[in-house]
């Protein structure tokens, strides 16, 4: 039995010093190959790639004679291959990835952003609007706070969390000592001069359950004085020792000290959510954006249509003066009408420029750094069509597809969640702290014969009467060896310790403790509020949104209607003023009402598509009206081939 103690002694401190020791990581980091790479990799500094600023291949397909053909499909791909809204929310799950080993480590949480950029308006008419859109941005909800400490509200407040990475702990230390000493009764001399080394080392570790567990051993090597009445001079000791600490009430439990790994998992969750919210964001963005473009561009063509109208007017009234069949004066107002819609269309051309580098900036990632690409017209192949008639969906389906379908809907419940499980930690830390600890270590010595004679006295006058040498015989030779001697005392437990015991504290009023839960209870049930409120503000918003669907289709109807009609007034008009029955002014402000209800109904058509947008942005479903894969935005890669540029575009 007593041979089997060493190798059940040694067998066990190897186990407790295997990696094996260690809890499971959450991320596995790169090797850098080499045999003691294993141990120096969590000790180098681990960068992340870069982030490439150049464009895909995709926008270079797309370029042809100084055009960019864009169809709304290669629009939304080209936002997320290099959309950088959608590129710094990629790595949002990541952070959230580190966060979580963290949290494995039982180490405090750090805040990960949850903002969403909701990206430029269009261009407005004016000299500063192309500067006022390019700017335009909004973020959502959440926090941005990316600091060092910002996870301390997290697990501050609340039982504290165990550090669940293992340890390793080394000491060593030489010294030398002289000590000057009165009487030479005890050492057999005035000044005590010591020598020795120490060194100690270990592991330590904390558990999910609030246990710490240390394996460390301590030896004294070389212990030599210059003392004669020493029996061993010098002599080696050794311990290895085993403590066990366990929380018994606060910071006790798994689902206690769990709580930050939870709450770190539901994170990156809540970081996926956040990815998803970008890229519908970016998508309806760039919907937008890209209508608008084709709205403007209609309505180019509208004044460019009216300004040549008001030109072949103004030659027509020319003509007709020289003839002498109408005064000189309609020739000035015609000139005047034609001037007036010259200048409408270098208005609208600048809005057309600066719509398009606003949708460039959204659809690239160097900007405008690209000559070729600043420098190219954007031409639509995509049209907005009008259905005959809206589909007709209760608005109570309607409502009920958006609590599913928004995302914003589970990142609240998980924000929830969170919250509770905030609240666990709060709740414990209302009890007294009571740990138990165990200690259990073996100790040896071994050592030599001193080699300094020791002094023989008269027992009477304390005088000295000669010097002997000690030998083995005057020594107990179980303590004869060296360091292997007393090794095998400790793994053989020849001399053992052992010891049991506990500490309680309570604090007396424990004011902070339950003004830390009140606080918990109180997030808690704002959190519910908040949860109640966006879901009555998503019902309202489907309301909303199904209402301005409706109104936008009644005023485009209105408004082709009404161009219809204007267009046989003008036509009417016309037809009078050539056959002298009508003023030059009555066809002046036929034309320009005629202008105007077409200018109407490129814009009542422009709104009736945003107003379907937004209905499907309030429903969720945006993704899945434009076929927009999650996994290839996550990758940063779209799939398909460019769209083929039509032959009638090709040709102009």
């Amino acid at each position: 039995m007593r041979r089997a103690k060493p190798v059940f002694a040694a067998i066990l401190s190897g186990l407790m010093a295997l990696p094996a020791f260690a809890q499971t990581q959450s991320i596995t980091l790169p090797n850098h190959g080499g045999f003691f790479s294993g141990f120096v990799d969590p000790y180098r500094p681990h960068t992340v790639p870069q982030i490439s600023f150049e464009d895909s291949p995709r926008i270079e397909k797309l370029v042809r004679a100084g055009n960019i053909y864009l169809s709304l499909r290669d629009a939304i791909a080209l936002a997320l291959e290099n959309n950088l809204d959608i590129e710094t929310a990629r790595l949002q799950p990541k952070l959230s990835i580190a966060n979580l080993q963290r949290a494995y480590a039982g180490q405090l949480l750090r805040n990960v952003s949850t903002s969403i950029a909701s990206g430029p308006s269009s261009a407005s008419l004016g000299v500063l609007a192309g500067a006022n859109a390019l700017g335009t941005t909004s973020s959502g909800g959440g926090s941005s706070n990316s600091g060092v400490l910002s996870g301390l509200n997290v697990q501050l407040a609340g039982s504290a969390i165990p550090n669940l990475d293992p340890t390793l702990f080394v000491q060593g230390q030489f010294n030398h000592q002289t000590q000057i000493l009165t009487s030479t009764v005890v050492t057999g001399t005035t000044s005590l001069v010591t020598q020795y080394k120490t060194l100690v080392y270990g592991i330590q570790e904390g558990y999910w359950t609030g246990t710490n567990v240390a394996l460390y051993t301590s030896s004294v090597l070389g212990y030599n004085q210059n003392a004669p009445n020493n029996l061993f001079n010098p002599y080696d000791s050794a311990s290895l020792g085993l403590q066990i600490t366990q929380n018994l009430l606060n910071g006790f439990g798994l689902a206690v000290n769990k709580r930050a790994l939870r709450q770190a998992k539901n994170n990156l969750k809540v970081s996926d959510l956040t990815f998803k919210q970008q890229v519908i964001a970016t998508v309806a963005n760039v919907v937008n954006l890209y209508w608008d473009l084709v709205s403007f561009n209609d309505e180019l063509k509208v004044k460019k249509q009216t300004m040549e109208l008001d030109a072949k007017l103004y030659e027509d009234n020319k003509r007709r003066a020289d003839l002498g069949a109408i005064a000189p004066i309609d020739i000035i107002q015609a000139e005047a009408e034609m001037k007036a819609a010259q200048q409408d269309v270098v208005t609208q051309e600048s809005q057309v420029l600066q719509q398009e580098l606003i949708l460039k900036s959204v659809l690239t990632r160097s900007g405008l750094e690209n000559m070729v690409i600043a420098g190219a017209h954007i031409v639509p192949t995509d049209h907005i069509e009008v259905p005959a008639q809206e589909a007709v969906i209760p608005v109570q389906d309607l409502m009920s597809e958006a609590l599913r379908s928004r995302p914003e809907i589970e990142q609240n419940q998980i924000s929830l969640e969170n919250a509770r499980l905030s609240m666990l930690g709060t709740k414990n830390n209302l009890l007294p702290s009571l740990t138990a600890t165990a200690s259990f270590s073996n100790s040896g010595q071994a050592g030599q014969v001193n080699s300094i004679p020791q002094a023989i006295y008269n027992p009477v006058n304390r005088q000295i009467l000669g010097y002997r040498q000690l030998t083995t015989a005057d020594v107990n030779g179980f303590f004869l060896g060296g360091y292997g001697t007393a090794l095998k005392q400790v793994f053989s437990r020849n001399f053992p310790t052992y010891s049991v015991g506990f500490t309680l504290n309570i604090p007396i009023r424990n004011r902070a403790a339950q003004a830390d839960l009140i606080t918990d209870e109180f997030n808690y049930r704002q959190s519910q509020i908040q949860d109640r409120q966006l879901r009555n503000n998503i019902k309202l918003n489907v309301l909303n949104a199904y209402t301005a669907l409706r109104e936008a289709r009644a005023a485009y109807d209105t408004a082709v209607e009404a161009r219809r009609l204007q267009d046989q007034t003008l036509a009417g008009n016309r037809r009078k003023y050539e056959l002298g029955t009508a003023t030059i002014l009555d066809v002046v402000i036929a034309q320009r009402d005629d202008t105007t209800r077409q200018l109407q109904e490129v814009d009542s058509r422009d709104q009736l598509q945003r107003a379907r947008t937004n209905l499907q942005q309030v429903l969720g479903r945006v993704l899945e009206t434009f076929n927009v894969s999650l996994d290839e935005a996550k990758a940063g890669t779209v799939g398909r081939e460019p769209d083929m540029i039509p032959a009638v575009l090709d040709k102009q």
